[in-house]
């Protein structure tokens, strides 16, 4: 075999790769600084994702949208929590059985019907003024009766009439002023035209204050038993008293023991002093 061929049938050598480092051969302040390297990656990338949260966040954006719905939620909020509050202010009488408050709105119509009666009353003594032949004589005839009328008001004239008596025992002696103007109050908002306590004619201006002897009226001090004469309807003046979480029932819740007897004739008698005025006269004079 010629020479040439043979030296063209040889395989050119292949170059030898160079052999990878092996990780043994990695110096350990390199494998220290790479761990070091990766760490301070992921603290940055956590550093810079909490940081865009918190430009999302921050300061919040509230759209004029969201600002008229968070008032309307807070009006409606308000209307519901007053309305619960006047419904709970009149459970009192939702509790009343059904007697009871027939009873007061017959109570009502009472009070109706005698304001309506005061009206009539007054139109008819104005149409006698008109039509009166001598209205001198018709005005003095009502002056006078104006004049007993007022009387009685003011406690300077004696009464009687159809009308309540009341006896307010009190043993444990719990029974103070207020508890008793609150039956005074009572009484007038049920017709009641003259009142008396004990020896005390009661009037307008008649003033109540605790004491350590008793309960002082105006200058002068009573004690229990209280004893109420009462000139008025008795079928308005005995409901007034007893109508639900009135002044029976809270007396009683004192302990206190109420008595209360209708009659067809009271007298009050008790009188206060006429007091002349030290400035003022009539427009009239």
């Amino acid at each position: 075999m010629p020479p040439e061929r043979a030296m063209g049938s040889q395989r050119p050598p292949v170059p030898e790769r160079p052999a990878a480092p092996k990780r043994a051969d990695v110096p350990p302040q390199t494998a220290a600084e790479d761990v070091a390297a990766e760490e301070s990656g992921g603290v940055a990338a956590a550093g810079s994702g909490r940081t865009r949260l918190l430009a999302v966040l921050w300061p919040p954006r509230i759209t004029r949208a969201q600002l008229i719905v968070a008032l309307l939620l807070f009006v409606l909020g308000l209307g519901l929590a007053i309305q619960v509050r006047s419904t709970s202010d009149n459970s009192a009488l939702r509790g009343a059985r059904q007697e009871d408050l027939v009873r007061i709105l017959d109570e009502l119509d009472d009070r109706t019907a005698r304001l309506e009666g005061e009206k009539r009353r007054l139109e008819d003594q104005r149409a006698e003024l008109e039509n009166s032949s001598d209205q001198a004589e018709e005005a003095r005839r009502q002056t006078v009766e104006k004049e007993q009328q007022l009387g009685v008001l003011a406690g300077t004239v004696a009464a009687q009439g159809p009308g309540i008596n009341v006896t307010i025992r009190d043993p444990r002696r719990t029974v103070q002023a207020d508890m008793l103007l609150d039956a005074i109050q009572e009484l007038r908002a049920a017709g009641a035209e003259a009142i008396q306590i004990n020896d005390v004619r009661i009037v307008a201006d008649s003033s109540f204050a605790d004491t350590t002897r008793g309960v002082r009226i105006g200058d002068r001090t009573v004690r229990a038993p209280f004893r109420f004469k009462v000139i008025g309807k008795p079928q308005d003046l005995e409901p007034a008293l007893n109508i639900p979480g009135g002044v029976v029932q809270s007396l009683e819740k004192e302990q206190a023991e109420v008595v209360i007897t209708p009659s067809k004739r009271v007298v009050v008698d008790a009188l206060r002093p006429v007091k002349r005025p030290d400035y003022a006269r009539s427009s009239s004079q």
